[in-house]
């Protein structure tokens, strides 16, 4: 961590410095304010910026997209300073770009598929996500609010 050259001040910068002060803390318990980070997050998103309450899951995608476009943004760098590796997956030759850790480790692909009720043809749809909008119900099991997320629906002629 503290051997690599130290890059412009980010939100996955002062992310990394929360992270690295909360693993190398000499106490089992305390507290570290993250104050750098609060302060950059601020600084870059206006919706971060006054002392209100915000949306957790609105939260969570913004910090999970920004720190996707650093990494994306840095590996572009290193591509035209011919920095990357040799063996490295060239995202030119497509129109993705190249999957960072966020990607790995918090994207999913979802499969919708939709049958023909006339002709029983099915056609199918991936789409890749980073977060699913679950519907919670009270008392009941995550297995239970999947369920639903996944149950059958029939479409009406508008909707298809």
């Amino acid at each position: 961590y503290k051997s690599q050259p130290r890059k412009k001040e980010s939100l996955l910068t002062c992310l990394a410095d929360l992270f690295h002060s909360i693993a190398t803390q000499k106490k089992k318990v305390g507290v570290i304010p993250p104050k750098k980070f609060i302060t950059r997050l601020r600084k870059e998103n206006e919706l971060f910026d006054n002392y209100m309450q915000q949306d957790a899951h609105e939260f969570l995608n913004y910090l999970l997209n920004t720190v996707a476009d650093i990494l994306q943004e840095e590996k572009k760098q290193e591509k035209q300073n011919g920095r990357l590796p040799n063996g490295s997956i060239d995202s030119e030759n497509n129109n993705s770009p190249d999957p960072t850790w966020v990607h790995e480790i918090f994207q999913g692909t979802l499969t919708n598929e939709t049958r023909c009720l006339t002709c029983e043809t099915i056609s199918s749809k991936d789409e890749d996500f980073l977060d699913l909008s679950v519907d919670v119900e009270q008392n009941t099991s995550i297995t239970h609010c999947l369920r639903g997320f996944s149950n059958t629906e029939t479409l009406c002629s508008e909707y298809k």
